[in-house]
């Protein structure tokens, strides 16, 4: 069995926490997945308050979510091997877990640690077993660039790199804002607001990657 950072007082909040929708059991994780995303939110939120105090609110945005996305908590959770003790329906054993079921398995085992020691022990349980990720962010060796990721994604999918489309301006000459969409192909994702061309072209990579994030 995997060893966590975390001895609960209560196993069947473990247990719960471990229990996948899947199982059609009486009671699953969603509630605890439910209150795990909220408490990995604040935790990570502050952590980027406290070390990047020259970050504007935006750029702390982009990094959060790019820490509390499923793509890294689905690795957190492998490496740590919770995806070996959680209770999974019969229809999806014996194949690789969606990258979706993962996260949620590692935000409702946040939850029940939350409810079993409080926030103090949610954020050691975080600090631990996300440390990696957050290493790479907080040393700025791997902080994320969604446009090149983007760029990458679309080179594999249709051998072009993704364009940029304005859809709409707002706001005088000295204060402009940019409402821009990323394209794939023909395929066009959610547009995002920047106050530049540029900030608006992140924002529009980081939406269409998120959409990505939930088709994984």
């Amino acid at each position: 069995m995997a060893t966590l950072p975390h001895e609960f007082a209560d196993p069947n909040l473990m247990e719960l926490a471990l229990t996948h929708a899947s199982t059609g059991a009486a009671e699953d994780n969603e509630r605890l997945e439910f209150l795990g995303d909220a408490v990995l939110d604040l935790i990570v939120a502050e952590e980027l308050y406290r070390q990047r105090p020259n970050h504007a609110e935006g750029a702390m945005t982009e990094l959060k979510a790019w820490i509390v996305s499923r793509r890294v908590l689905a690795d957190v959770t492998r490496d740590i091997g919770m995806d070996a003790i959680a209770r999974i329906g019969l229809g999806m054993r014996n194949r690789v877990l969606p990258r979706s079921v993962l996260a949620n398995i590692y935000e409702a085992y946040l939850g029940a640690v939350y409810l079993d020691g409080g926030l103090e022990a949610a954020r050691r349980f975080a600090r631990i077993t996300l440390d990696k990720p957050l290493t790479r962010i907080l040393t700025a060796e791997g902080e994320p660039n969604p446009k090149q990721t983007l760029q990458r994604h679309g080179q594999l999918a249709t051998g072009e790199p993704p364009t940029y489309v304005v859809v709409r301006e707002r706001g005088h000459a000295h204060a402009k804002a940019f409402l821009v969409a990323a394209e794939i192909g023909k395929r066009r994702f959610p547009s995002a607001w920047g106050r530049t061309l540029k900030e608006a072209e992140r924002w529009a990579a980081h939406e269409a990657l998120l959409v990505l994030e939930e088709e994984a």
